[in-house]
């Protein structure tokens, strides 16, 4: 028997023809800033300032990454950036897991308020100034501590991770583990848990991508420079390279002019390399957790 090909209509050529330029428009304006820092971090910083630099690397150099290697608080902050992230990251599983499991079982008494609870934190909390003073109270300021338990569970997580376990677990295998005699903890760790390896690296990816780029918990909690996270190194070098900036149009004196250029230069030429450094093991973390991030997402947002 022939098989007869069908052809696709003029709609549908259209339709894949402006879904493909979308695409690939979207895919230059995502992908470009990526190249620009890329390129920058590998050029000159009066060749950065002045605008030269647009796809390709101007007035090639290494100066920057040597000034990181050199730099020791920048280490310094990538050393308290992992442990801040790997640390912070299994106790936001560790919590936020158990949590949404037992407020996807239908048997749980009470489920419904103390989602209404879970959910009152998402429009409202204390504020800054409250926030701040609780954990000076607790004795937490200026302590690893305090960024360890920071955002300990966001509500957002917990319920895509009910919904997940709710629409994905049959309820009959929780029955049958209690016929078997398992109790429920055993039959979360030893039946729920194999069976969540999508939700597990999603949350694990939220919350790592999240921990990764937090300063401002840092910013306001810490005063030790030796605590400080990568980020907030990087928040000091931009800042410096702005103030720089300003003071350098303001500037009367040739010397001071000078001075406050070469201090830019420096600010600029480091500036982009950080991000470089800093950005790379997400960048390089992503594409194995991919596929498991998409489907516990999809999973995770089919019921609500």
């Amino acid at each position: 028997m022939k098989k007869t090909k069908m052809r696709a209509s003029r709609g549908d050529r259209l339709f894949v023809f402006v879904n493909g330029a979308v695409l690939i428009l979207l895919f230059v304006l995502l992908i470009y800033p990526i190249l620009f820092v890329i390129s920058a971090s590998f050029s000159a910083p009066d060749m950065v300032n002045a605008g030269k630099v647009i796809l390709l690397p101007k007035g090639f150099t290494l100066d920057g990454y040597r000034r990181i290697l050199q730099y020791d608080e920048i280490w310094l902050g990538y050393a308290n950036t992992f442990f801040y992230t790997f640390v912070g990251t299994l106790l936001n599983l560790v919590f936020t897991i158990p949590c949404a499991y037992a407020l996807s079982r239908r048997d749980l008494p009470g489920r419904g308020a103390i989602m209404v609870v879970f959910m009152f934190t998402m429009y409202f909390s204390g504020g800054l100034i409250p926030g701040y003073l609780n954990i000076k109270q607790l004795g937490l300021l200026n302590t690893r501590l305090v960024l360890l338990i920071s955002g300990l569970v966001s509500t957002y997580n917990v319920i895509v991770s009910r919904t997940f376990f709710a629409s994905t677990i049959p309820w009959e295998m929780h029955e049958a583990a209690r016929v078997d005699g398992a109790s429920d903890a055993r039959t979360f760790v030893s039946i729920i848990l194999p069976l969540s390896k999508p939700i597990l690296v999603v949350m694990a990816l939220y919350y790592g991508v999240g921990r990764w780029n937090s300063y401002f918990d840092a910013m306001i909690y810490l005063r030790d420079r030796a605590l400080y996270p990568l980020q907030l190194f990087l928040r000091e070098i931009l800042i410096q390279s702005q103030l720089s900036k300003a003071m350098l149009a303001n500037a009367t004196d040739a010397e001071t002019a000078l001075a406050l250029a070469n201090q830019a230069n420096e600010a600029n030429l480091i500036k982009y390399c950080v991000i470089i450094v800093s950005t790379v093991p997400m960048l390089a973390i992503y594409p194995w957790l991919q596929r498991f991030f998409a489907k516990g997402v999809m999973i995770g947002s089919i019921k609500g």
